[in-house]
């Protein structure tokens, strides 16, 4: 079939992922998936994320190549244009989304239930963002089927919606300041979960502040989707997944998605994926590909802490003088507006005997191309934040991490990382010169073997998990065949 050619009975997908960096770039990969299976989307993005994604990336030519089977909308977010979001505004971001986004979101999806043309048929199914508890009532309204496809680890919600367990178990609120007392009312985490590893917000103290109160409404909302999609692979998470699937019975592991996606286009396509394509919000400094090739194999500790944690200028100090005792090499994401009380025009505040010990074997960009940068045979050592799609690329690549987590569910993967999947060290809640210095000389060089054997057997499960036969190979399959034989005709709810 020709990909430019619509057809007449094609299932509608609207998607709608959470506007931040992470959700939209999973999202914009599973719209790839499947508009190459000949399905039609819609993606719905803010106005201010689709400006960001046309002004820094090729987005709008990659989807071209699916006239017919792919369109954008916007909705506004309510926010100021010139707002940068961090990991503590989300829930402003949300409380905002609610206000503004809703109603046209709900108008979005009615009309595209009732009325149809020549180039939309009707709406089969919604896939929201896990964060976006109204898109259930809204579903519920006009008769679709509504999936969560929640970006963040199933560990990571599996925790979050174990919220009111937690509190009828006595272990939230916290009693005390004991972060390393053990959290064991959690099912298949009583082993090694401790209060530090739960997401960053059990350490409010009051069970009756909004983002608490959010966290409990949403597995109230969560037990109503008709499934639950997520960015891993069974055996990384098949225990977690088991218990996931009590609450919503119709689970679909599709991941690592970035993988998933290459294997079957370039499959489909009878030539390799281009690794410059990019669901970037920022400009990537290619720059850094060409400091990594003129390094040693495995010699290379890359360091970025994502899209929305910020780092205050001790915790910047502590870690390059750390990076700079180990003597490892490195490459450093420093983003834009990430480092709180320095002045960035100018470096003011950091030791010139610094940044001279570290000129000849570390290279500082302000945004890198991260896929591309883990995949490259320099690279020996990931110190991450934690975030999920972090994780998972750096599994994919086989390289081991180093966890210095912010918030919401990094705390839990960095604990996964470390003490279940044994795949790198947990370095949360410190961040000492000496323990960096500790850590990187640990990844790098005394426990080098130890740790590569380990990320490059992951490594291989996941490749297979995308591969033909794979699970999250069949989890898409099954997926989509499940979007297909929903009907609008027939009442969901």
């Amino acid at each position: 079939m020709d990909s430019h050619q619509k057809p007449s009975s094609a299932p509608h997908v609207l998607l709608f992922p959470l506007p931040l960096q992470g959700p939209v770039n999973c999202m914009l990969k599973l719209a790839e998936l499947f508009c190459s299976s000949h399905l039609q989307v819609t993606f719905l993005n803010t106005d201010h994320i689709q400006r960001r994604l046309l002004s820094c990336t090729d987005v709008s030519s990659r989807f071209n190549r699916y006239a017919g089977h792919f369109r954008f909308e916007t909705v506004p977010d309510g926010l100021p244009e010139d707002k940068t979001l961090t990991g503590e505004q989300i829930g402003e971001l949300l409380d905002s989304m609610e206000a503004v986004s809703l109603p046209l979101f709900r108008e979005i999806v009615r009309s595209s239930v009732l009325l149809s043309d020549d180039a939309q048929n009707p709406l089969t199914c919604i896939i929201a963002d896990g964060a976006f508890g109204f898109a259930v009532d809204i579903a519920a309204e006009f008769g679709v089927a509504l999936m969560y496809f929640d970006t963040i680890s199933p560990c990571g919600l599996w925790s979050i919606l174990s919220a009111n367990r937690l509190i009828q178990a006595g272990d939230f609120p916290f009693k005390d300041d004991d972060f390393d007392a053990p959290v064991t009312s959690i099912p298949g985490m009583e082993g090694f979960l401790r209060r530090r590893d739960l997401p960053s917000f059990f350490r409010i103290p009051d069970q009756n502040d909004p983002i608490i109160q959010r966290v409990l409404k949403e597995e109230r909302q969560m037990k109503r989707c008709q499934g639950l999609i997520f960015n891993s692979f069974e055996d990384l998470e098949g225990p977690i997944l088991s218990q996931l699937k009590t609450l919503v019975p119709s689970v679909y592991t599709i991941g690592p998605l970035h993988t998933h996606k290459e294997t079957r286009l370039a499959s489909e396509r009878g030539s390799k994926n281009d690794r410059s394509s990019t669901n970037s919000l920022w400009k990537e400094n290619n720059s850094c590909i060409s400091w990594l090739d003129n390094q040693p194999a495995k010699s290379v500790i890359y360091v970025s802490i994502g899209s929305l944690a910020l780092m205050g200028k001790k915790q910047l100090l502590e870690i390059w003088h750390g990076l700079a005792n180990s003597g490892v090499r490195f490459l450093w994401v420093q983003r834009p507006g990430s480092i709180t009380g320095l002045d960035e025009e100018n470096d003011a505040g950091i030791p010139l005997k610094l940044c001279r010990a570290t000129t000849e074997r570390g290279c500082i960009v302000s945004w890198a191309p991260q896929e591309e940068v883990l995949a490259h045979p320099a690279v020996g050592g990931f110190l991450t934040h934690s975030g999920w799609n972090s994780t998972l690329e750096s599994i994919v690549e086989g390289v081991p991490m180093i966890c210095c987590p912010y918030f919401a569910d990094q705390q839990i993967n960095s604990r996964y990382v470390g003490e279940v999947w044994k795949l790198g060290l947990d370095m949360k809640d410190t961040c000492d010169r000496d323990i960096v210095e500790m850590m990187v000389r640990d990844l790098m060089e005394e426990r080098k073997d130890e740790f590569s054997k380990k990320v490059d057997h992951m490594a291989r499960l996941a490749k297979a998990s995308v591969s033909n036969g794979g699970s999250s190979y069949n989890a898409l399959n099954r997926l989509i065949e499940d979007i297909k034989l929903m009907s609008l005709k027939k009442p969901l709810w």
